[in-house]
Order: structure tokens, then C-alpha cells, then sequence
């Protein structure tokens, strides 16, 4: 199924618009007004405070499973070197790993979904903040998500520029799934090597 091509737009601009207004994990707070904006706009029941700047967008068509559609709305402490028209104007903060495009994508999919109705039973639209390295899906958690809003099952996706356009991959198994960090100590003896002067090369030239 294939999207309006109005919505399409408004999906490249909201990309655009998060790409060039950056926030870090937990100061998400231009982009959590938007995403609040699109989703009270679609009709949906919105949400928000879980994580500081979390927000859930909650769609209710009759009876039926109840799942969650996740995506992340934080950016990175990089300087983006490019120069597109929708550059970063956050000095230091940029979308370099695509969450710009999941929020976008998110937000599409809860139009599309509040506009044809074609799906029966609840989705809960959750935007997360602070993905990187932040645990904010665990704050989220600790904060109430699941007892607020009980789900069957949540599904998550992530960009792949490797993967041709048009195209998902899935694995049936867990993917993507955490980060873990270790520091490792290594204990020695500083040392000098002395090198000897270098001597000329001898260049070789075959005869004539």
C-alpha cells in the first residue's frame, strides 16, 4: 500500500525540519512537541511525560490485538560536515544515525493508520527518547509504559542505507538488541628503542 503523495511530503518535511533542529537524549523537547502536534492533529489520543520527553500516540479501532509501533527521537553529540539545505543548526548535535527518519516514518504511519482505519483493535505510537547509549526505553519501562499501556507485542525498525529502497529485512531472532561497553587495563613498563641513523637507498636500475 502505498501512501498519499500529500503525506509523503509532509513526512520529507518533518524529516527535514528534525534533521536541522537536533536534540540530545533526554532534551528532546522541540521534537516531542511536534511529534504531539501530528498525532492530536490525526485524531489520535496523545500522551506524554513517560522518560521526561516521551510521548505515546494511542489509536483505538473496535476490538482486536493491542500492539506498539516504537521509534526513537534523539540525535548525537557529532558536528555534521555536509552541507544540505536542512544542515543541523544545533553546533555539535546532528542525526547521524537516522532517527529523524524513524520519527518521520512513525509519525506517517499513524496518519495513514487514523485516515483509512484499515487495521482492527489498538496501536500505541511510542516515541522514545534518549536511544543512544541513555536507557531511555528502560525509563520508559520503569516509569509505568507497559501497566499504562498494556501491549501484545512492539515492533521496532531501523534504517539501513546498505538495503536496497523499496526493500525490509527481518530476523527471526533478536537483532539490534542492546549495547554493551568494557574498559580494559593494561599494566607495563614504558620503553625506548634507539634506532640507528637510516642509511640511504640504493635505488636499482636494470641494464640496458
Amino acid at each position: 500500500m502505498s501512501l498519499p503523495a500529500a503525506l509523503l511530503e509532509n513526512a520529507l518535511n518533518w524529516r527535514r525540519q528534525l534533521h536541522q533542529h537536533p536534540e540530545l537524549g533526554y532534551q528532546e523537547q522541540q521534537t516531542s512537541e511536534l511529534v504531539a502536534q501530528v498525532l492530536t492533529e490525526a485524531g489520535l489520543q496523545v500522551f506524554r511525560g513517560l522518560a521526561g520527553t516521551g510521548v505515546i500516540g494511542t489509536l483505538e479501532n473496535g476490538p482486536g490485538p493491542v500492539i506498539g509501533l516504537r521509534a526513537d527521537m534523539d540525535a548525537l553529540p557529532i558536528t555534521e560536515k555536509g552541507a544540505p539545505q536542512w544542515k543541523s543548526q544545533t553546533a555539535g548535535v546532528m542525526h547521524a544515525c537516522g532517527h529523524d527518519g524513524h520519527t518521520s516514518i512513525l509519525l506517517a504511519a499513524a496518519c495513514q493508520l487514523a485516515a483509512t482505519r484499515n487495521f482492527s483493535g489498538t496501536i500505541h505510537f511510542i516515541f522514545q527518547p534518549a536511544e543512544e547509549n541513555l536507557g531511555g526505553a528502560r525509563k520508559m519501562v520503569e516509569e509505568g509504559l507497559f501497566q499504562r499501556f498494556p501491549m501484545d507485542a512492539v515492533y521496532a525498525m531501523h534504517n539501513w542505507p546498505g538495503m536496497p529502497v523499496g526493500t525490509l529485512a527481518v530476523n527471526p531472532d533478536a537483532m539490534m538488541a542492546s549495547l554493551d561497553s568494557f574498559e580494559i587495563t593494561l599494566h607495563g613498563k614504558a620503553a625506548m628503542r634507539r634506532c640507528r641513523k637510516a642509511e640511504p637507498i640504493q635505488w636499482w636500475s636494470p641494464p640496458n
